[in-house]
């Protein structure tokens, strides 16, 4: 409690965001979601009135004014459009898809402030560390630009540079989204469903990740690891002494975009190794490393001249742990033999469900439902699979059988479609599978490597031996709360919340009501009366008594017309 309190202490000292948050979402018709968390006092008084009728904006859908609203909102709400777009379990899929549409790219800061960076950060001026900075940056989006420079040793690079004051901004909005969704699943409970406490709190992890260029260098020096004795991927190097929270400085690389093909084809080579080339990587980071690039849209891979491919942008990264690989490798080679039983087994085993979900009857439901979808695979060859397909159907399952998937899966979900487009842009007849099933079948084979059974077996033997020693204290614990009637049982009453809180709105009514019926009463009884000045030949008191009883009662009306429930 003296969290939310103090988290709500914050919000206020943010007035002015909070106010342009609400104005913001009136703009774009989400009048009543305003009235309903009782945001409406960051309003003024003329404002207030037009919640009432509020139009939404015309021809659009819902998800589209949101998405409106997100844009206009800045790179806090960009940012968080951009982690629910991942999310279509818990947002569904046409929210998800109007997400995806949002652009990361803002209008460039101005040079001097690229300079004051690199003054504060490294302590030195850019002329004694740079040969030269090329002042109009070749990229500019809602965290940070990029600017091409060259180091005093003749050394191509490029510098990253967070925008001004971000990090405060972002921080700001945090703290306001914390609010919103508190409010959110006090006025609006069936929101719960939705988890948005979980979805900002994910936002908030992965956006203060993303700000801090520190952690993006480590992520970028395990990359260069993982790769360094691969002939055909380039990860760029990162300089240690020219990094901080706001600043990164890396290894340029010379080259045209994945999805440039006309420059590609100017380079002379061929695009469909290119392709086989780069999604074969991702597989390593998928099924080898447990480690992956998260971001590989095609501004962030690159097509050397000498044939090699680079990556860039290591902000955003997944992890996998060696069971989920084990199950992806299985679900794969499943898929290649077509043994749909075992992928359908696979598939439940990467899902996370709740202690009251009866699993063998959800694999009973799951696998009626994904008949009609397996069925023509039968008669379909490897290359005629559309992956792409195939991976949208079962998230679109998962949804419908509440399953909750781990973000780090659906990344790698959202990885998979973006590789399979760019294969498929580079050559025609390219073919995600095939690429997919060497590692994913040396990774079933590594399960029967006896090194491999013998460490699980250590493993299983350890849980076990803890287990045996523990179990008795326990026991012990629980029989000793038993004698002292110390044993409590919890109960969650689902719905108790609301229903108290309609209770309290009803009677708040009823009162409002008999206030009115008072003031018409004293009116009337003042109407009597002879003293006093008069309006319309009836008395001033009585005239007023009048007045504010009408506007009471309308307001009254106005307010139970809105709740539905007249």
């Amino acid at each position: 409690m003296l969290l939310e309190l103090l988290r709500l202490k914050r919000t206020y000292r943010h007035l002015n965001r909070v106010r342009q948050i609400v104005n913001v979402f009136l703009k774009h018709g989400f009048g009543q979601f305003i009235q309903q968390l009782n945001l409406q006092k960051f309003l003024p008084f003329r404002k207030r009135l037009k919640l009432l009728g509020a139009p939404p904006e015309a021809g659009y859908t819902l998800p589209e004014r949101l998405r409106h609203a997100f844009e206009e909102l800045g790179p806090s709400f960009i940012k968080l459009a951009q982690v629910l777009a991942s999310r279509p379990d818990l947002i569904t899929q046409p929210y998800a898809d109007e997400f995806k549409k949002l652009q990361d790219e803002v209008p460039p800061f101005p040079f001097q402030e690229v300079v004051r960076t690199i003054r504060e950060d490294l302590g030195a001026s850019p002329e004694d560390i740079f040969d030269s900075i090329e002042r109009t940056p070749v990229a500019a989006a809602s965290i940070a630009q990029v600017h091409y420079a060259t180091l005093k040793d003749g050394s191509p690079v490029v510098i990253k540079v967070q925008r001004p004051n971000i990090t405060e901004i972002i921080e700001t909005d945090i703290t306001i989204l914390k609010a919103l969704v508190s409010r959110m699943v006090k006025y609006l409970p069936e929101t719960e469903f939705f988890n948005p406490t979980g979805i900002v709190e994910e936002f908030s992890r992965t956006i203060r990740k993303e700000l801090d260029f520190k952690e993006e260098a480590k992520n970028a020096s395990r990359f260069r690891r993982n790769f360094e004795k691969h002939p055909h991927i380039f990860i760029p190097r990162i300089y240690p002494d020219l990094i901080s929270e706001r600043l990164l400085v890396m290894e340029r690389i010379e080259g045209v975009r994945i999805d440039d093909t006309e420059g590609i084809a100017r380079l002379g080579l061929d695009r469909a190794e290119l392709a086989r080339t780069g999604v074969s990587a991702y597989f390593k980071m998928f099924l080898e490393d447990g480690f992956f690039h998260a971001d590989p849209h095609p501004g962030n891979i690159f097509v050397m001249p000498d044939g090699r491919i680079g990556l860039v942008d290591f902000g955003i990264v997944g992890w996998l742990t060696p069971d989920i690989m084990q199950s992806i490798a299985t679900a794969l080679v499943a898929l290649v033999r077509k043994d749909f039983d075992m992928l359908i087994e696979q598939y439940v085993a990467l899902g996370l469900f709740t202690e009251d979900v009866d699993i063998e009857e959800f694999k009973r439901d799951f696998k009626a439902d994904l008949v009609d979808f397996l069925i023509p695979l039968y008669d379909l060859t490897i290359s005629e699979i559309n992956i792409a397909h195939y991976l949208d159907a079962l998230v679109h399952l998962s949804i419908k059988h509440r399953m909750k998937i781990p973000s780090d899966l659906l990344l790698l979900n959202k990885c998979m479609l973006i590789l399979d487009s760019i294969g498929r842009e580079l050559d025609p007849n390219f073919n995600f599978i095939s690429v997919a099933e060497p590692y994913a079948s040396r990774l079933m084979r590594s399960r029967y490597n006896p090194r491999r059974l013998y460490e699980r077996m250590q493993r299983e033997v350890s849980s076990l031996t803890t287990l045996a020693s523990t179990a008795p204290r326990q026991l012990q614990v629980l029989m000793r709360k038993a004698l002292r009637d110390e044993l409590h049982l919890k109960m969650t009453p689902i719905g108790l919340d609301r229903l108290i809180r309609d209770i309290d709105r009803s009677t708040n009514r009823l009162a409002f009501s008999i206030v009115i019926a008072a003031i018409i009463l004293s009116s009337a009884v003042l109407i009597l009366s002879e003293k006093g000045g008069k309006v319309f030949d009836i008395p001033l008191l009585g005239f007023v008594g009048f007045v504010v009883a009408f506007l009471l009662g309308l307001w009254l009306l106005i307010s139970i017309i809105r709740s539905g429930r007249l």
